[in-house]
């Protein structure tokens, strides 16, 4: 069965919008309904019809979201919208040689949005750049699995 996700993307370098491709080439070649849309000028009303959301970002500066995401951010802080209709994933790049602030973008996301009452659906995905993997791969691996497992309607039994 097909799953619809709306793909937003926080970055500073193009890696995230890099990693939102692939992840959303890869959830197409599985039959799902993706479109990424990044995070500069976006507005709170792309929460307003709910449904499945993916938020890959980077983590810039001391843990901070990236540039592109940061008036996005401050929005959903301030207007403290209702997202019970909304269910979310995260893709989080970091560093883990930045002990303090790995990953910290994307753990913002999901702490705001779960104090939002957004339903976080499965672990987040960290990936580490010191790793020496690529995270649009382990993403795009990652991702179809995550799909199915938490969002995919069971098969009905006849």
């Amino acid at each position: 069965m097909t799953v619809d996700i709306t793909i937003l993307v926080g970055t500073m370098t193009g890696t995230a919008e890099l990693v939102a491709e692939e992840v959303q080439a890869a959830l197409e070649g599985a039959g799902h309904a993706a479109h990424t849309q990044a995070m500069d000028g976006l507005g709170i009303d792309v929460f307003e019809r709910g449904g499945a959301f993916l938020i890959v970002t980077s983590t810039y500066g001391n843990g901070d979201v990236p540039d592109n995401a940061q008036a996005f951010f401050a929005a959903l802080e301030v207007a403290r919208p209702d997202l019970s209709g909304v269910s979310f994933g995260i893709v989080a790049l970091g560093d883990r040689t930045y002990k303090t602030t790995y990953c910290e973008g994307g753990r913002k996301f999901a702490r705001l949005l779960a104090e939002l009452g957004a339903r976080r659906i499965g672990e987040p995905l960290l990936h580490d750049a010191s790793a020496g993997t690529m995270p649009e791969e382990i993403a795009a691996d990652w991702v179809v699995g995550w799909v199915d497992e938490h969002l995919a309607p069971a098969p009905v039994m006849t």
